[in-house]
């Protein structure tokens, strides 16, 4: 009989308990699973509730509720939970982090992530961390912490790789929802729920050692992330928020009403074939991958806007709508898509309209980014335009493509206006 693994996770959000937490369970290779969270009102109803939890899926055709039973849930803030975060540390096969940021890698102090792996980790078996992280570079921000405490390279019997998680989902704290969909909380009496997708394709980065048998056995690894990153960046993140931002110019509240939005619907099609879908083919068609094929992002595309606009999900449109000055940044999502299109000699149109409509969001939202600009959206000029975009780029350093991307965007400006406006 082969021995059951540990599972260690830090945080509980919803990518830990909905994703890392849940799929180590449903593997039925761990027999052990805990949780390091700060949170330390979230620490006691979990132990409150038996050490248990629930959370909700959501499909296309309802909502599935699952228990996640027998979790040790400690506190590294807690001095009598320290020497058991250190034991479960030094025990664990298979471990995830999944926090808000990179940033917070290192914060704590000697309580953090970076430090506890430092001085817990085990030399003599072999450990591996999945860094859920929205950052391409995740695993190598934690590897460059944990070696600075360290002060010397790790061993090689310990890992961190890095993951493409296109699971959409979150935590719900609006009431109304949680009791229109019938949502289990978290933990009874915690007025929050867990609410994710049931998708589950996960893309990590290869796993070195010899032999190893991962005990998550449903992700897939590969050599390269490069253009799955790509991919996720450029086609699912930018799609995603052009169709918050087209959403929002439409009044709608919820991304699953662009389903009855044709014209929405067919920008999200357009965006992923004609604009994205185009040149991550283009650029990656010499890899022998399913997905950078015409047939196999047709799919990738089709079934995301399925995902996207699920109404089980109940996604908000202010939810994708969020953080939009990081997403109008020259090396962010949209300017990303258009300056590798460009680069392939392909014209996003579409994406250029979403900067326009992610700068009128900012005017609704009365944002003061230092920048004198309309009160009203229907005020906003050309010329506003153009230098609101420059000034936002003014510290990213230019590839080339700052005056071509400027001049598609600004040339979109009057069909953005006769769509959404007029």
């Amino acid at each position: 009989m082969t021995a059951k693994k540990t599972f260690l996770g830090f945080g509980l959000g919803a990518v830990q308990s909905g994703l890392m937490l849940f799929e180590a369970l449903k593997s039925g290779n761990f027999d052990r699973f805990i949780i390091v969270e700060i949170n330390e009102s979230l620490v006691k109803a979990v132990r409150k509730a038996g050490n248990a939890i629930s959370i909700n899926t959501a499909t296309e055709s309802g909502i599935i509720k699952s228990s996640i039973p027998g979790i040790e849930i400690l506190n590294p803030s807690d001095p009598k939970d320290l020497p058991t975060i250190k034991e479960a540390i030094y025990t664990a096969d298979e471990m995830a982090t999944a926090i808000p940021s990179v940033e917070f890698y290192d914060a704590g102090g000697k309580q953090s992530i970076a430090y506890l792996l430092t001085r817990n980790l085990n030399p003599e078996k072999k450990q591996i961390l999945y860094a859920a992280e929205n950052n391409n570079y995740a695993a190598e921000i934690l590897l460059d912490k944990i070696v600075k405490h360290r002060g010397a390279e790790l061993t090689e019997s310990f890992q961190a790789v890095n993951t493409v998680i296109g699971k959409m989902g979150g935590v719900i704290d609006d009431m109304n929802t949680i009791h229109q969909l019938k949502l289990d909380l978290i933990t009874p009496g915690n007025p929050k729920a867990i609410l994710v997708e049931e998708f589950n394709n996960i893309i990590i980065s290869k796993i070195h050692f010899n032999d190893y048998k991962r005990g998550i056995e449903v992700f897939q690894e590969k050599d390269d992330l490069l253009p799955f990153e790509e991919a996720k960046l450029y086609g699912h993140n930018a799609v995603h928020s052009m169709l918050g931002f087209f959403a929002q110019m439409r009044g709608y509240k919820f991304m699953s009403q662009i389903r009855q939005d044709r014209q929405l619907y067919e920008f999200g099609e357009k965006a992923f074939q004609d604009e994205c879908g185009a040149f991550l083919l283009k650029k990656y068609q010499r890899l022998d991958e399913p997905l950078f094929t015409k047939a196999g992002f047709d799919f990738y595309g089709s079934d995301l806007l399925k995902r996207m606009t699920n109404p089980f999900l109940r996604d908000e449109v202010a939810r994708i709508c969020r953080a939009p000055l990081r997403k109008l940044l020259y090396h962010d999502r949209f300017l990303g898509t258009i300056r590798e299109a460009l680069a392939q000699n392909i014209t996003a149109r579409l994406i250029a309209q979403a900067v326009i409509a992610g700068i009128y969001y900012v005017i609704m939202q009365q944002m003061d980014i230092g920048i004198i600009l309309p009160s009203r959206i229907s005020n906003l000029t050309l010329a506003t335009l153009k230098s609101t975009l420059t000034k936002l780029w003014e510290n990213e350093e230019d590839d080339g493509y700052k005056k071509d991307a400027l001049d598609l965007i600004c040339s979109q400006y009057d069909i953005f206006k006769k769509t959404f406006l007029s």
